[in-house]
């Protein structure tokens, strides 16, 4: 939602609507952006909409610079929208999050040295990090059990 045309005035993805019963979107002035060709980017699926409507358009001004608006829209952009749905239903869910997940994230990187991980490759990265979260939440465990108990469990 970071458009460069939204800040010079002119409408951003935004304001056209997904139609998903009929694959379009329509735009502000009403017309309707069909899927012309997909096309791989970056590991990603982007499907591309446009309508050649837009050289007659009142509007073409405040939408594009260029001769036709394009939308692209990446083939599992609905999980995004239903995050976005979500998020606008609960505003205080941003808030909850940052009060109990991103502490531990906090903690963990603060006793990693607060720089990167030290393995490359994403299977190492993982066993890295699941190593990482494996000591917090014995900590966390020592903390609140405290030490004798939590032996006295394990030898159970």
């Amino acid at each position: 939602m970071t458009s460069g045309a939204k800040s010079l005035g002119r409408f951003g993805k935004q304001d056209f609507v997904y139609v998903p019963e009929k694959d379009v979107y329509r735009c502000p002035a009403g017309e309707q952006l069909t899927y012309r060709f997909s096309a791989e980017e970056h590991g990603m699926t982007i499907r591309r909409y446009w309508t050649t409507a837009c050289p007659r358009c009142p509007l073409q001004s405040r939408c594009t610079t260029a001769p036709l608006r394009r939308i692209p829209r990446w083939e599992h952009e609905h999980l995004l929208e239903a995050v976005q749905e979500r998020l606008d239903a609960s505003p205080d869910a941003m808030r909850m999050r940052r009060e109990t997940v991103e502490h531990p994230f906090g903690t963990m990187k603060a006793r990693m040295g607060a720089t990167h991980f030290l393995t490359k490759t994403l299977p190492k990265v993982a066993t890295e990090m699941a190593l990482s979260v494996l000591a917090y939440n014995l900590t966390r465990v020592m903390n609140i059990v405290g030490v004798k108990p939590l032996m006295t469990a394990i030898g159970a």
